[in-house]
């Protein structure tokens, strides 16, 4: 495994970091197709006895229950300080006022929530979820400063929004003398790739540092394109996605194909093999429910593509409107 700062901030997390929406009460929630604790738990363990130190969760996973997992299976398999635990604040927890956004109120409330289910007094890197037009974001940034300062969290990050947004966060930040984002989690693989035209550049500008979600595209490229599973078929999120171009996303998922049976590895490799090549990249969030995508994601550290390969990958992509956010 190999260890990477976050931008350039001072943290520091594995090269792969692990995703946790795949741990959580089934019976809570919208995933149905989550691992219970019995199951999630020899795959935390593995992850730490692969390298993998780096776990990102959120509040809504599972109603909360990805967090209580997540955190009572690190403190029984590895000391706090050598793990970095990443959480996010912004969808609904509760109905009524005051029960989703990033208002001072809800993050306020959430943080400590968290915290009681991680089961820990900080969290490394705490994120908001999404960009919520309807709070200040004046309001926001010093919200999650006081947050900072008050020892909850070490650091805060950023998901899915428009370029514009997250610049306007980060210059608010400046302005108001808070604390900034280190980190970008935005969807980026190999058949959806819109953050290249300005997330990205901006990161790499600014020093921010990107930990993808869905690197594998909910999986189609680790499969041909017309295959199915339990969690594509149950996953209602999933189903907005990747619809736009469907002869070029074939097309992408052809030419990892290709390469994986070529290179005698695993689809998964190559596909997280490119997006941990592409110059933003930090981290990517990697989810898995067998084992074998644990090892697999290991092993695409150590799997280096050459310019033609990653030629031939990206060359059927075409452009399509943003997606997840």
């Amino acid at each position: 495994m190999e260890y990477v700062r976050v931008g350039s901030s001072g943290l520091e997390v594995s090269a792969i970091t692990l995703g946790t929406m795949s741990f959580g009460d089934p019976h809570r929630g919208n995933h149905e197709w989550t691992l219970t604790e019995d199951e999630s738990r020899p795959f935390l363990q593995k992850a730490l006895e692969l390298g993998i130190t780096t776990f990102d969760t959120a509040n809504v996973y599972s109603d909360g229950t990805s967090e209580e997992i997540v955190g009572r299976a690190l403190k029984d398999f590895a000391r706090r300080e050598d793990i970095v635990i990443a959480t996010k604040v912004h969808g609904r927890m509760r109905p009524g006022p005051n029960g989703a956004g990033l208002s001072r109120g809800h993050i306020m409330t959430e943080i400590d929530n968290s915290l009681r289910r991680l089961g820990t007094d900080y969290v490394d890197l705490y994120q908001i979820h999404r960009f919520d037009p309807r709070t200040p974001v004046e309001e926001t940034m010093e919200a999650l400063h006081d947050v900072v300062k008050a020892g909850k969290a070490r650091y805060i990050g950023a998901s899915s929004m428009y370029a514009w947004q997250f610049a306007k966060a980060q210059y608010t930040a400046d302005l108001g003398g808070w604390t900034r984002f280190i980190s970008m989690q935005d969807q980026y693989n190999l058949i959806s790739r819109e953050e290249e035209r300005e997330m990205h550049p901006f990161c790499l500008d600014q020093g921010v540092g990107v930990l993808p979600w869905s690197p594998l595209a909910r999986g189609r490229l680790t499969r041909d394109w017309d295959a199915s599973t339990t969690r594509a078929e149950t996953d209602n999120f999933a189903h907005t996605l990747y619809t736009q171009a469907e002869s070029a996303d074939r097309a992408v998922v052809d030419a990892v194909a290709a390469i994986a049976a070529q290179r005698g590895v695993s689809r998964a490799q190559v596909a997280l093999a490119w997006v941990r090549q592409q110059p933003a990249v930090t981290s990517p969030i990697v989810g898995v429910t067998r084992l074998g995508h644990l090892t697999d994601a290991v092993a695409s550290v150590d799997l280096q593509l050459t310019t033609d390969e990653l030629a031939s990958l990206s060359a059927p992509y075409v452009p399509r409107a943003p997606e997840g956010f």
